[in-house]
């Protein structure tokens, strides 16, 4: 089936008063694709939400970085859901076009100021049937426990796949939430929508002003530390094709204070099962027996933030398929690395998870486990789609539908409001083990520690946003 791309027409205006003098110049013109599915082509199938592909156009202003480079070479180096052969052909047959003509070359150059359409059969990856839970809603805002491995806002390979799309779905077509806050797609928990403009203003103006204090739930491979640990490593962003973040001098600055909740061995640990793990030649991270349940406290708010200074002390979160992944970072799992000395190794490692390998993070190394994933697991089969030749991936497994981190408590430095939810399930004790199944005040560090730490006031100085729950103008969801 073939699409026709028709260019969006102009807003009206009002005529100004002397054409000649007008100050507004017209921004480029974008392509568009007649279709708009609705209700969304939703599915269910295996525990997964699934949607049937469907044309679309991608429209995207050039970024800051992108300026002065060829128009190919945007493609090949900002996104990986597709070869570069693809890219190459959809410029040279016109689906790829700028502000709105097709280009007479891939190198044409790109500047600043334009925008780039390109119109494809477009394949989202499945996430959780899970629904979204309602932890509190009024007349302004909703507050929603978010599952993991769904992202807040249409991006890259997910649309309809999105909180505001499945919201807007349930609600209706009219109505437009607000997201006030932001999850990593990989992370679950608390997030704030507000159901019209001043409510979600209201609430990203508390974000801003760093009276919201956040608590996170993580677990994470070995026994970490008792005590608070405070990890201040700055943070760069390596790869933003590929989500890789890592500690360096010349980052960005971060701060995180943990505190270790709870503490689990392994189950029929000795000496001698000891002894034979630290000996398993190539597994350095087997010596670090068993996991631990540990409260993170974000002061600054940089991109995975709590993923790499857990990485970075030697106890990354333990399903997690960039930071945890042997694959990609050795027998170490990168702890205490900080020089650039592997980067080039290990995104060209890390660029094949998904594609030629499965993203297999230490806590699914278990032999049986690892088969089992194997089978089950998100990658390209081979196959490719009938209409528009894209190659085709398998579902992915549950594994992959998130990690071990749960945005678990919210609530206002003033004493307005409080949400938080349970612990997830990954948190609570083994089965015929005892440990903490709720954090009760008497447990809880927030208050005490980060007092006797002396953050409140670094916290307020610092004026930085949590990555994980960045917050958003109103305006740019409108």
């Amino acid at each position: 089936m073939s699409m026709a791309l028709v260019p969006s027409t102009a807003n009206d205006k009002y005529p100004p008063y002397d054409e000649d003098k007008f100050p507004f110049v017209e921004p480029p013109p974008v392509v568009i694709t007649p279709c708009d599915p609705w209700p969304p082509p939703y599915y269910l199938e295996g525990g997964l939400r699934k949607v049937k592909p469907y044309h679309f156009t991608y429209n995207t202003f050039c970024k800051q970085r992108w300026r002065g480079r060829e128009l190919l070479d945007i493609f090949a180096s900002e996104f990986r859901d597709r070869p570069l052969e693809y890219y190459e052909k959809a410029i040279i047959e016109g689906r790829v076009t700028l502000n709105g003509k097709p280009v007479p070359s891939t190198s044409t150059i790109v500047k600043n100021g334009d925008c780039i359409s390109h119109t494809l059969h477009r394949h989202e990856p499945p996430v959780t049937a899970k629904p979204i839970g309602i932890v509190h809603e009024d007349d302004d805002l909703i507050v929603i426990d978010k599952p993991a491995g769904v992202p807040v806002h249409p991006a890259g390979r997910y649309n309809f796949n999105s909180i505001v799309s499945i919201m807007r779905a349930d609600r209706g077509y009219d109505w437009n939430p607000l997201p006030c806050n932001r999850l990593d797609r990989l992370t679950s928990g608390i997030m704030f929508i507000g159901k019209h403009r001043q409510a979600a203003e209201d609430m990203s103006a508390q974000i801003r002003g760093r009276t919201v204090k956040k608590e996170y739930i993580t677990r994470v491979v070995g026994e970490f530390p008792e005590g608070e640990v405070v990890c201040e490593k700055p943070i760069l962003q390596i790869s933003p094709k590929l989500g890789l973040n890592r500690v360096r001098a010349n980052g960005k600055e971060a701060k995180t204070v943990f505190k270790r909740m709870a503490y689990y061995p392994p189950k029929n640990d000795n000496a001698a099962e000891a002894a034979k793990s630290e000996q398993h030649e190539g597994m350095e991270w087997k010596s670090k027996k068993g996991y631990s349940i540990v409260r993170c406290f974000p002061i600054t708010g940089r991109t995975h933030q709590l993923r790499v200074h857990l990485q970075y002390l030697g106890h990354p979160i333990a399903n997690d398929p960039i930071y945890a992944n042997q694959r990609v970072f050795g027998p170490s799992l990168g702890k205490g690395q900080s020089d650039e000395e592997n980067d080039e190794d290990i995104m060209s490692r890390l660029s094949r998870m998904g594609k030629d390998e499965v993203a297999d993070a230490v806590a699914y190394h278990d032999e049986m486990v690892d088969q089992y994933n194997k089978r089950k697991a998100e990658k390209l089969t081979g196959e490719t789609c009938e209409v528009c030749d894209t190659p085709l991936y398998s579902d992915p497994g549950v594994h992959e539908l998130g990690i071990f981190l749960h945005a678990r408590r919210y609530h206002c430095g003033e004493g307005k409001w409080d949400y938080e939810t349970g612990l997830p399930e990954w948190a609570l004790p083994p089965p015929d083990v005892e440990g903490p199944t709720v954090a009760t005040e008497e447990s809880d560090p927030l208050a005490v520690d980060l007092q006797k730490l002396e953050l409140e006031d670094s916290q307020a100085r610092e004026g930085t946003v949590h990555e994980h729950e960045a917050p958003m103008a109103a305006s740019a969801t409108a």
